[in-house]
């Protein structure tokens, strides 16, 4: 008896003296011990490399860790400073990740051409999008390979479908009143679109119009982005506690879009043995990333990847991929063109040059050689997505080579553990572009149009060299001067489908509706490394009477 209540008398005490100034040094202390493990973790860089930001110590970086919405000019300045001048240099990265060594243009086939055992893609991918909790720790190696290996063989085939899906959802997310104009969120308009459109390719008709299934899709999407931008500002040893806690909302959204795709997936199954079985009477299985992650897991003789489960988590990072970055680069897209000069009249030439392209194509559906031929639409899509970057880099390389890696440039070595990244402020340069922060919609069609307009006596098709300049002006070009879709063999295997969707969207829109223009494009919020959209911005559109 004595003990127990010499326990409860303890226990009583120990309560008694946890005031709140008690509590709130225990957090701090945790904190900063927490950190301070952290820091001994992180790869250490040679003093030789210039820094960006604030430097000298725990200070500096409790203050680079303070001013996290400057991430980006200092990544620009490092660039002018260093970059340019073909020097690497650090830059800060938010509290739970290591400092990135962002290399020079010069330099970025040689990290490009690392393997993976050295500098590896999907490792930098994982750190980046905290794969271990956002995705349940299940890697997207396997739907990337899927997608390099099928999407371009099978995208011609969908484009009637797509096309179709493009039409219905805009025409209910802009509407069909001629008589009125009406004011739209343009963020929440396009986030009607893109994950209908981009679903008629991941699982087809009817889900694909599933208003619950593409809640789910869009939620789980948010809570990625969401959750990215928590667990920055948490040292990764509070991870395991606090990244299971964050990513609940995830588990909640793939659990309601599973219940609704598990039966689609099922029936894909079992369509797809009756026809590889030789049943006459069954049809080809409908083409969609569900049936090119059942065929790869087929071919690759990977059972484990042919389960309804697994197939539905392959699809979560294409999801969270394909819709977030699309709507974000139409929102920049209709900002870029709605807030241009217009005297320059932009919306009238892109209009003018979707409505001439799809009136000689046949019974008005879009092919691949009709979008192609859009060159003024691919160059206002490209200029955007050149001058409104929403990231400082989206191409990194983890080093996961257990002896690091040395750059051969500079003599510089990056232990294991050290990002590298190449910077998109080369896409804001004046000596690559001519007055690079004015957006110029025409600026890549100008040099095609004139190529292509150059007589017979020229004999342009003699020159290689400049004909092959003119084919990397196109949107889905990369080059180590354009890296919005990142460069390399790494580079994003969506951005075929992403090009035609979006000049199909754009098409449409300018076809059928007038939007009124706004006096001055809204400033995105940088946080670290990259942007929250002014999400709160509103358009005014009316719909375009039909002409008989």
């Amino acid at each position: 008896m004595a003990i127990t209540s010499l326990s409860a008398h303890l226990l009583e005490s120990l309560l008694a003296s946890l005031t709140l100034g008690c509590i709130t040094a225990l957090v701090i202390l945790l904190s900063i011990a927490s950190f301070a493990i952290d820091s001994t973790r992180k790869p250490t860089y040679p003093k030789s490399l210039p820094r960006v930001g604030y430097t000298g110590g725990i200070g500096a970086t409790i203050r680079n860790w303070m001013n996290l919405a400057n991430y980006h000019n200092w990544v620009e300045e490092g660039y002018h400073k260093y970059g340019k001048h073909g020097r690497s240099f650090v830059t800060p990265s938010s509290p739970s990740q290591p400092d990135e060594i962002v290399v020079p243009q010069e330099q970025i086939a040689w990290m490009l051409e690392q393997p993976e055992t050295v500098a590896s893609t999907q490792e930098s991918h994982k750190d980046v999008l905290f794969g271990t909790y956002n995705f349940f720790n299940v890697d997207d190696h396997f739907p990337t390979q899927v997608m390099h290996k099928h999407l371009a063989r099978n995208l011609v085939g969908l484009l009637p479908d797509i096309q179709q899906e493009v039409v219905e959802s805009i025409d209910i997310a802009f509407g069909t009143d001629t008589a009125n104009w009406h004011t739209l969120n343009l963020w929440e308009a396009l986030l009607a679109i893109v994950p209908r459109v981009m679903n008629r390719l991941a699982v087809g008709l009817p889900l694909c119009r599933n208003q619950a299934f593409l809640s789910s899709q869009v939620g789980f999407a948010d809570d990625v982005f969401r959750n990215c931008l928590i667990l920055t500002l948490f040292p990764t040893v509070l991870h395991p506690l606090v990244g299971r806690l964050v990513t609940l909302p995830n588990w909640y959204h793939f659990h309601q879009g599973y219940r609704l795709l598990k039966p689609v997936i099922e029936q894909r199954l079992r369509d797809y043995e009756r026809f590889e079985s030789g049943d006459s009477q069954t049809p080809p299985p409908e083409e969609s990333l569900i049936t090119w992650l059942i065929r790869q897991a087929k071919a690759d003789n990977l059972p484990h990847e042919q389960t309804p489960y697994m197939i539905a988590m392959r699809l979560l990072p294409i999801e969270f991929a394909a819709i977030h970055t699309t709507v974000i680069t139409l929102h920049a897209l209709f900002l870029d063109l709605l807030a241009s000069d217009p005297a320059k009249d932009y919306l009238s030439i892109l209009r003018e040059e979707t409505t001439t392209v799809l009136q000689s194509e046949p019974d008005g559906i879009w092919t691949k050689n009709g979008l192609a031929r859009l060159y003024r639409t691919d160059s206002a899509i490209r200029e955007s997505m050149r001058l409104s970057t929403f990231s400082t880099g989206l191409t990194h390389r983890k080093v996961v080579a257990k002896d690091g890696i040395t750059s051969p440039f500079e003599g510089w070595h990056a232990p294991y553990g050290a990002i590298l990244m190449a910077n998109m402020s080369v896409q804001h340069d004046a000596e690559i572009y001519e007055d690079p922060k004015t957006y110029d919609a025409l600026r890549f069609s100008r040099v095609r149009e004139e190529y292509e307009a150059r007589s017979e006596e020229v004999e342009k098709g003699k020159d290689t060299e400049e004909a092959l300049r003119i084919k990397r002006l196109g949107l889905v070009t990369t080059s180590s001067e354009f890296l919005p879709f990142s460069h390399g063999r790494h580079a994003c295997p969506g951005r075929f489908f992403v090009a035609h969707e979006v000049k199909m969207m754009l098409a449409h829109i300018l076809q059928n509706y007038d939007i009124k223009p706004i006096a001055e494009r809204p400033r995105p919020t940088w946080v670290a490394h990259t942007i929250i959209p002014a999400l709160d911005v509103k358009i005014e559109v009316k719909r375009r009477q039909r002409k008989n």
